[in-house]
């Protein structure tokens, strides 16, 4: 929500610095995300070069058929010389100028010279070159009143600070300059103006216009208001201005007034060119099939839970959301029906989501509206239609059935005090609750009805007096009675792992759950974007896209890891299992040794197999127990990278943590190296599995350290060669022992591979 100062002075004084007032919001309201200075820049005394002139003459350039030379009085005795390239304007018109030396939107300096020969003393401006509107085509007319000379920025808002709000869910009551204002009343114990267009005219015509309500759980109330001899053109300077400010781009003048209004009371309207409407408007649920065609060009199918605004013949408008482009207002609209409504926000939320269609006036309605509001905003766009159109108000409905009364809620001082840890008198709490516009009713507070969604009980109202008291809570550390609780293992292996990633120089990574993958079960029947569709079922694919992006910014030496759950085939529901994955630039080594270390890391042995995967090189492709590693396909990432995606609980069930005491054996190892042939596909993992197998305990140690294949072991073998160490807890092993735990070994190797123990 953009708030521009200028537009929220109209309802309440600000007495404080910029800053406190965004601070002070922030803390007891909504978060202020920024302020953002608008307009023209306003240092070294900038403005004074903004003047209002009087054109006293003009003619035609001597030299150029699209320009005229003006004479334009801007206070100072002597008339200027300006030379301009609009002509919407003649002698007499009140314009706006900037002098030599100003400094316009964007940073340009206007400076005095020749234009086709002829000297140009200044500008005569446009809406655009100072941010108050998106027009080039003609300069500013202003009205009448304002003398030659007179400082610009006294006339139109050329400098404004914004504030950038963001309400959280449960304030829609904030989504509007008024809300905002009563919230700054409150805070700072200032006087609020009186709502705009809460006075009714006094006038309400006889005619009615015809409305029928099907579904008053979806539109609790229906306000339509029929006007006659609209003039389409477009809006003045003030409005366009506080539009665009609030980031809204102005159309014309009707439209510009329903905008106007829903941001500055918080009640989305909209208009019908009433001569497209055939018959009565009729709301109602959509019909099965239904079909209508939305303001942006768009062809929707409805579905029965959508609700409507139809006439007799069919849909006219998405309720709350978009309306109709059979019914647009246009430069040829002359009778325009007005629509100030109020409408269910479950409703409103769920066709927004299906049709992905989200606008500022479904953002509202899906938040709550108080349908007590329908009525002034109705008022302010009939006042404002009636002053910048032209318009006659010649008919008028209002159709609900029973509006809600306000919620009475059970309150207690002495709760908030406890509460909040320090003692507010319940005078004062009730004197604060006034501010916010609650009401005193015995022992119970009564809600107003823009909070009457959110304030429903006393805790709910025991925040309202924290909100005012924060600043005086103290800063103050909990009592530690008691200590207990450690980390799980599950929780203490997870942390080795980062510990060891980070040790060897990765950098941690976090990525969207969501990926547009078409292979998974578990897609989203209503994503939020193209690209975020589905739940991901491996880590890999959002590392990839996270090293492809640090490559693009140039960044060397990349080194990512992640910790996430993926969400794996499972019945009814997915299987989420948290993975660890990892990519680096290094190739097939670099991703085996960090393998081998997490393993190391946690009291694990690894043991490697041949495997195959999508993303990986055929030949550079491993699996351990716990998971893949390899090094990319250069179709998937260009480079030698090397990446591995492991099973965190699979990983965890082979660490020996905790680490259990074992006695230190005192007698001396025997050490040999070994050498097998054995055929080509057969794995080195399978031979130290069966050589500890064949030799039990006294085999202590077993590494593998040399392969080799050629002329020496023949065609399609190789000779494996491993380092063992032969120890017993019990004795010193002989000569004979070793010997005898080497051949239990060859033997077993021979029978069940077919491996030959080659001689020294």
């Amino acid at each position: 929500m953009r708030v521009p100062l200028s537009w929220l002075r109209e309802y309440v004084p600000i007495e404080v610095p910029l800053d406190e007032l965004a601070e002070k919001v922030s803390v007891a309201s909504a978060e202020v995300e920024g302020i953002e200075r608008i307009g023209v820049p306003d240092a070294d005394d900038n403005l004074e070069r903004f003047r209002v002139g009087r054109v006293l003459e003009t003619e035609k350039h001597p030299n150029a058929d699209r320009l005229q030379l003006c004479r334009v009085d801007v206070g100072e005795g002597e008339p200027r010389q300006i030379v301009c390239g609009a002509w919407n304007f003649g002698p007499g018109a009140t314009v706006a100028v900037a002098l030599p030396g100003a400094v316009l939107t964007g940073g340009f300096e206007l400076e005095r010279r020749e234009v086709r020969g002829e000297v140009s003393d200044g500008m005569i401006l446009a809406e655009d070159e100072v941010e108050l509107g998106p027009d080039h085509a003609g300069i500013m007319v202003l009205e009448e009143g304002p003398e030659p000379g007179t400082a610009l920025a006294g006339v139109l808002p050329l400098v404004d600070d914004v504030l950038l709000l963001e309400p959280t869910g449960n304030r829609p009551d904030l989504l509007s300059v008024y809300g905002v204002a009563r919230e700054v009343a409150a805070l700072f114990d200032v006087p609020l103006a009186d709502m705009p267009g809460g006075q009714t005219t006094g006038h309400v015509p006889e005619r009615q216009v015809e409305v029928e309500v099907e579904d008053f759980e979806g539109c609790p109330r229906y306000i339509g208001r029929l006007f006659e001899d609209v003039q389409i053109g477009p809006s003045p300077l003030w409005l366009k201005s506080r539009l665009l400010a609030a980031g809204m781009r102005p159309i014309a003048n009707v439209v510009d007034v329903t905008n106007y209004v829903m941001l500055a009371l918080g009640n989305p309207l909209h208009a019908f060119d009433a001569m497209s409407v055939r018959g009565k408007i009729i709301v109602r649920r959509a019909r099965k099939g239904e079909t209508m065609r939305t303001l942006d060009g768009v062809d929707r199918r409805l579905e029965p839970d959508d609700l409507v605004i139809a006439d007799a013949e069919r849909a006219i408008a998405l309720a709350g959301i978009m309306g109709g482009e059979e019914t647009e207002i246009g430069e040829s609209t002359t009778t325009v029906l007005l629509e100030a409504a109020n409408f269910e926000p479950f409703t409103i939320f769920r066709t927004s989501e299906r049709l992905r269609l989200r606008t500022e006036g479904s953002n509202r309605w899906e938040k709550g509206v108080d349908p007590y509001l329908a009525a002034p905003a109705a008022e302010l766009a009939t006042e404002l239609l009636v002053d910048l159109a032209g318009a006659s108000w010649t008919a008028h409905s209002d159709v609900h059935a029973g509006l809600p009364e306000r919620p009475l809620v059970r309150y207690r001082p002495e709760r908030a005090d406890a509460v909040i840890g320090i003692e507010t008198p319940a005078d004062d709490q009730y004197a604060l609750l006034g501010r916010l516009g609650f009401d005193r009713d015995d022992g119970n507070v009564v809600v107003p009805t823009w909070r009457a969604r959110d304030a429903t009980r006393e805790i709910d109202v025991v925040e309202e007096i924290a909100r005012f008291r924060l600043e005086d809570v103290p800063f103050t550390l909990p009592v530690r009675r008691a200590m207990f609780g450690t980390l799980t293992r599950e929780q203490q292996l997870r942390r080795r792992v980062e510990d060891a990633l980070v040790g060897l120089g990765f950098s941690e990574t976090y990525t969207p759950s969501l990926l547009p993958d078409d292979e998974t079960a578990w897609k989203l029947p209503e994503p939020i974007a193209v690209e975020l569709t589905a739940l991901r079922t491996s880590l890999l694919p959002s590392l990839v896209e996270a090293a492809q992006r640090n490559v693009d910014a140039g960044v060397d030496r990349i080194a990512l890891f992640e910790i996430a759950r993926v969400y794996l085939s499972n019945g009814e529901l997915p299987n989420e299992r948290l993975h660890v994955a990892a990519v680096a630039q290094g190739g097939f080594a670099r991703a085996k040794g960090v393998v081998e270390a997490l393993y190391e890391a946690l009291k694990a042995e690894s043991r490697f197999e041949r495997a195959e995967h999508p993303f990986f090189h055929p030949g550079k492709t491993a699996r351990t127990s716990a998971g893949v590693l390899g090094e990319f396909n250069p179709r998937v990432l260009d480079g030698e990278w090397g990446a591995l995606e492991l099973d965190l609980e699979s990983l965890f069930a082979e660490s020996r943590e905790p680490v259990a005491y074992e006695d230190v054996i005192t007698y001396p190892a025997v050490r040999q190296d070994l050498a097998f042939v054995v055929p080509e596909e057969v794995e080195a993992g399978d031979l130290v599995d069966l050589a500890r197998e064949a030799a039990g305990p006294e085999l202590r140690e077993v590494e593998i350290f040399d392969v080799y294949r050629g002329e020496q072991v023949g065609q399609g073998k190789k000779s494996i060669a491993f380092s063992v160490a032969f120890q017993s807890p019990e004795r010193t092993l002989s000569d004979e022992d070793a010997a005898a735990l080497r051949q239990k070994i060859a033997d077993a190797l021979a029978e069940r591979f077919g491996a030959v123990l080659r001689s020294a």
